[in-house]
């Protein structure tokens, strides 16, 4: 059986009726930067996510970026977050100048320990940026500073708690657009509307230029894209909780040894990625991809030791949670469209593993 780790062609036929619609419409619109779907957009992002304001941008990496650009952070400054992230949580701050100081994670959630940031707080830090790793809702820190959610891959857990969340809308993403596309959302009116200003060159009105921002507009075609998928992340959030559910209780019955450790579950959770563990990583994944079953890693290397960072003085051994995690972790298949015979055969083909 081939199981693939994504299906996009099978998640888009469930809407193609009305994505095709929502795209017509727009291109006879003839408005395909800002506009009125842009806004609407916007307003249901709002009410879905429980968050006063929403500002669409052009990509969950552009989200932090704007973030991070209207808290004026920059050089000087320190940014606290995981190493263990998709680059963006943290290049994006260093793109503006600042120090990335990492921290390490919990060993059962794998997402930032709050009490290890906030050891590492000091008079310079100007944000700490959580990430929802997987879907899974990290803990917040108990600190007096700007807390950033990266929440590119946790749309649905519910309102933001920190100052500001970054989504993303990479199309395998629980809510995917048809290509590149990003928010922010904030209960912070103020940032909101610098936000705002900042992802149009800082034009106040067109042509006035009153700060420094770039172009991290989101495009209308896919803003009408998400407002259709956006529409049915209640349903497919459920789907993929149940696919969770389903995989447990058949883990569970195949009394798989202690080696594997299934992902943490929360009532939150939203399962963007359901990422087992194993020291025996490897020769799992080589074992799956042999009986046709796609996996992934998410991260192979944690920051920390990336080139582009070396001059922070991190090095092997500075985060052990972390690193371990890189040589264990496995993301199997849970996308909407899973069957349960997909399901059944993916676990089967583990326990086969196993039992070897």
């Amino acid at each position: 059986m081939k199981v693939p780790l994504f299906d996009m062609a099978r998640e888009l036929a469930a809407v193609r009726v009305e994505i095709d619609a929502a795209i017509a419409q727009v291109l006879d619109s003839g408005v395909f930067i800002g506009g009125p779907e842009v806004a609407a957009f916007e307003r249901e992002l709002a009410v879905a996510t429980g968050s006063a304001h929403a500002i669409g941008v052009s990509s969950g990496t552009d989200a932090l970026h704007a973030i991070y650009l209207a808290l004026g952070i920059g050089p000087g400054d320190e940014v606290v977050t995981t190493p263990l992230t998709f680059f963006a949580t943290a290049g994006s701050a260093a793109r503006l100048g600042a120090r990335i100081v990492f921290a390490d994670v919990d060993d059962d959630a794998l997402t930032l320990d709050p009490h290890a940031a906030a050891s590492v707080c000091g008079s310079r830090t100007r944000a700490i940026v959580p990430v929802h790793l997987f879907g899974r809702l990290a803990a917040m820190p108990a600190v007096d500073v700007p807390i950033v959610e990266d929440a590119a891959q946790s749309l649905g857990t519910g309102a933001p708690r920190g100052l500001a969340a970054a989504y993303s809308f990479f199309p395998t993403k629980n809510v995917g657009a048809l290509g590149d596309a990003g928010a922010v959302v904030t209960g912070d009116a103020a940032l909101a509307d610098r936000i705002t200003l900042l992802r149009s060159h800082g034009a106040r009105p067109k042509y006035h230029h009153v700060a420094i921002g770039g172009n991290f507009r989101l495009d209308a075609l896919q803003a009408a894209v998400l407002r259709v998928k956006l529409a049915q992340l209640a349903t497919t959030t459920a789907t993929r909780r149940a696919h969770a559910a389903d995989y447990r209780a058949r883990f569970a019955a195949a009394q798989l040894p202690a080696e594997l450790r299934l992902p943490g579950h929360t009532d939150e959770h939203v399962y963007h990625q359901f990422v087992i563990r194993t020291p025996r990583r490897d020769a799992l994944r080589d074992h799956l991809r042999a009986a046709g079953v796609d996996t992934e890693v998410y991260y192979p290397s944690p920051l920390h030791v990336q080139p582009c960072f070396a001059d922070l003085g991190y090095r092997a051994g500075s985060f052990p949670i972390a690193e371990r995690a890189c040589t264990e972790v496995l993301a199997l298949p849970i996308h909407p469209t899973l069957s349960e015979q997909a399901r059944a055969y993916v676990v089967d083909q583990v326990a086969a593993f196993f039992a070897r």
